[in-house]
């Protein structure tokens, strides 16, 4: 069995672990299974893709780090675990936006989707501001802050990831925009079960659409874009 399917299958076992813990109430070790699933899948990516980019790679590192603090959250004060595990994956969110971004043309996007920006942005206030408004009793002034910048940038990243598929139309900006878009139901749902209410069924939920995501992610590194001078050459 080589080193591919050896992870695979490690992977399996600690989501199969993770569940049988979540639902039998075994949350520390539930946790604990759950903080390393996402880990083992960056080491299968670096295991297996060749062609590796830099700030996809940076994405997967700071997601995985901010995950694996999971495993030290109680020998480390509560606030450096929460400013450190935060902005790890806020710098993750920003590395993959900048990864997307890159293939774009932002003039020819902002030229020919001006509507769909418009809407994406209301959206997205909207959508934070509801965010906000959740967190808002639960956490302090500087708490509420990065919550703030948390929320600004995942979705940031979600409309990107959309005008992206507008913009190539192929399965590889496809994988990239369900990717993100389940990355955002987790956050979502991740946001519910700790401010909201503690059942097993929304942490089940989250961290489902969390290796969903991360799939999508996986599957993309290994496809490459099309040129899109014929789609320019029409439109520009």
């Amino acid at each position: 069995m080589n080193k591919s399917k050896v992870l695979i299958v490690f992977i399996s076992l600690l989501y199969l672990l993770f569940l049988i813990f979540e639902f039998s109430g075994e949350s520390i070790l539930s946790k604990s299974m759950s903080s390393l699933i996402l880990p083992i899948i960056t080491l299968l990516y670096f295991a297996t893709v060749k062609r590796r980019t830099l700030f996809f790679s940076l994405f997967l590192i700071c997601y995985s780090l901010s995950d694996l603090m999971t495993l030290i959250v109680d020998y480390v004060p509560h606030k450096v675990d929460y400013f450190i595990g935060n902005s790890l994956y806020i710098l993750a969110y920003l590395f993959l936006l900048i990864e997307i971004a890159k293939s774009m043309s932002l003039t020819h996007v902002i030229r020919n989707f001006k509507i769909h920006i418009l809407v994406l942005v209301a959206l997205n206030v909207y959508i934070v501001y509801v965010m906000q408004v959740i967190v808002n009793p639960h956490v302090q002034t500087s708490e509420y802050y990065v919550e703030l910048l948390y929320n600004t940038v995942m979705l940031l990243l979600l409309s990107i990831a959309l005008l992206n598929y507008i913009y190539r139309d192929n399965k590889k900006s496809l994988y990239l925009f369900l990717g993100s878009l389940s990355i955002v139901f987790s956050e979502v749902i991740s946001v519910a079960y700790i401010y909201v209410s503690d059942k097993s069924l929304l942490n089940f939920l989250s961290i489902t659409l969390a290796v969903i995501a991360f799939y999508f992610f996986f599957q993309q590194s290994k496809m490459r874009n099309r040129p899109l001078k014929a789609l320019h050459m029409v439109t520009d």
